[in-house]
């Protein structure tokens, strides 16, 4: 029998199997969708929030701001993506040939340049702590730029293959936003593919943490400045975080591509894999809303600049009787912005 297909654009490359799996799709159908649904909502309002107030309050003025900018531009690709998933989950995909390669293309690439940037963070943390005299030449929003163009052209290239092997078919009795690879090579691509997302998307960020943060725990044990370790707070905690809601996906995405070698290669055992993956993935999607909770409550100026923000643009509409929405909280946040505090408040620029 024909499988249904994944509501997402790792898996929409299904073979035909001897069993019966309607019961992923009846649950894909019913759980995405609103899922999906809160997650644009949340996720591109706390996006566009981070992305006012970097250019607005923060005015890009360290490199730091340009990857954190840069994040939340990479969640707000995965977002506006998330209707057409929603939908195609709930019914079929009807958006056509083209529509199918770009949203697969944006996906991936949303995906790697998430993770690129938290990578660029955390190596920003590393030289602003433990080669700081380095870092007063390096660490410059010109710098910050070029890098930013250079990762940016890096996902894109990462993530061709999604753009170019994606494609509609029809399968049973709906259509499909499917990866289709070359008949003599289906097997060696959909295990590559599977090994280059896990190799650049945790272990590669692994190490790199693993490395950075050791060196920078030995470095602040030796300084002790409080500013410091608030300096680093803010890009462990959203590194972390990425982990805790992208490990799972990855892990059962790699034992469902491999079942042999797990020996998982059964019905029920691939039935209980596909369904883990709808269920991880929607998990690590809701990682889109994350970063400007994290900001939220861990960064103080972010803070203090979204209260601002409110104060001067939104309840001065709702209640213009009360004088104490009109005090300019603005000017007292900036006034406590000088250089040096530029180059050390890393309270990470937010």
């Amino acid at each position: 029998m024909t499988e249904e297909a994944f509501t997402t654009t790792f898996y929409y490359d299904i073979d035909l199997e001897p069993c019966q799996k309607a019961d992923v799709k009846k649950f894909a159908s019913l759980f995405l969708p609103p899922l999906y649904s809160l997650v644009l909502i949340f996720g591109l309002l706390g996006n566009a929030l981070v992305v006012l107030i970097l250019i607005k309050y923060k005015r890009l003025r360290s490199m730091t701001d340009i990857y954190l900018l840069n994040l939340a531009i990479s969640d707000l690709l995965f977002i506006l993506s998330l209707p057409f998933w929603a939908y195609y989950a709930a019914r079929e995909w009807d958006f056509g040939n083209a529509m199918c390669k770009i949203l697969s293309g944006v996906y991936y690439a949303g995906f790697y340049s998430g993770i690129f940037f938290i990578i660029l963070l955390t190596i920003d943390r590393y030289l602003a702590i433990v080669h700081a005299v380095f870092a007063l030449k390096a660490r410059t929003v010109t710098h910050g730029i070029f890098t930013s163009v250079f990762i940016w052209g890096v996902a894109i290239l990462a993530s061709l293959p999604g753009f170019i092997f994606h494609s509609v078919q029809k399968e049973g009795a709906h259509w499909t936003c499917s990866s289709h690879y070359p008949s003599d090579s289906k097997i060696k691509w959909k295990e590559f593919l599977i090994l280059k997302m896990n190799i650049l998307g945790l272990v590669i960020p692994l190490v790199i943490m693993i490395f950075c943060y050791a060196e920078i725990i030995r470095t602040l044990l030796r300084c002790r400045n409080e500013k410091k370790h608030k300096a680093v707070r803010l890009i462990f905690i959203i590194m972390i975080v990425y982990f805790i809601f992208w490990t799972p996906f990855n892990i059962v995405v790699l034992m469902y591509t491999f079942q042999d070698s797990f020996s998982l290669n059964n019905c029920e055992s691939s039935r209980q894999l596909e369904l883990a993956i709808q269920v991880t993935e929607a998990f690590a999607m809701i990682h889109c809303c994350i970063n400007p909770v994290i900001y939220a409550f861990v960064g103080e100026k972010f803070r203090k600049y979204l209260y601002t923000f409110f104060q001067k643009h939104i309840a001065i509409y709702l209640c213009k009787h009360c004088p104490a929405l009109h005090s300019d909280k603005l000017e007292r946040v900036s006034s406590t912005y000088t250089p040096s505090t530029a180059e050390h408040d890393i309270s990470i620029g937010l």
